[in-house]
């Protein structure tokens, strides 16, 4: 059935939910821009060492802005919602290419920031996506 869904639903991420599904390997979305996005949760007992966390997590994110071949766009966004299950903070970033992100996910600097922050983020949710 879910094979069945694969081959007949079409959405942004269809080719990558194909991949992860076991669906035979699909050309689309492999040249077309790719959108990233993050959002995390972040530790704090209070809400000053929360927005602290948040402030550095930032910093350092933003720091990769131009270190990073065929990343096209980075902004992190604190959270404004008062909903109980809102994230903390979002990343949104942009690459050329599938082979840009994962040249990202490998880079030196990224892999750097990412040890830098290691025990700050209590909860991480990810979705890559090709632009149509």
């Amino acid at each position: 059935m879910v094979t069945q869904l694969a081959n007949t639903y079409t959405c942004p991420v269809d080719s990558l939910w194909r991949r992860s599904a076991g669906a035979p390997h699909l050309t689309k979305g492999i040249n077309a821009m790719i959108k990233h996005i993050v959002m995390w949760n972040v530790k704090g007992d209070t809400s000053d060492e929360k927005s602290d966390n948040v402030r550095k997590l930032k910093a350092a994110f933003e720091g990769l802005q131009d270190s990073i071949p065929g990343m096209t766009a980075l902004e992190i966004g604190n959270n404004i919602s008062t909903t109980d299950y809102a994230c903390d903070v979002v990343l949104y970033s942009e690459f050329e290419s599938r082979e840009a992100l994962e040249h990202y996910a490998t880079h030196p600097a990224h892999l750097r920031v990412k040890q830098d922050l290691e025990g700050l983020r209590i909860a991480r949710h990810q979705v890559d996506y090709a632009k149509d």
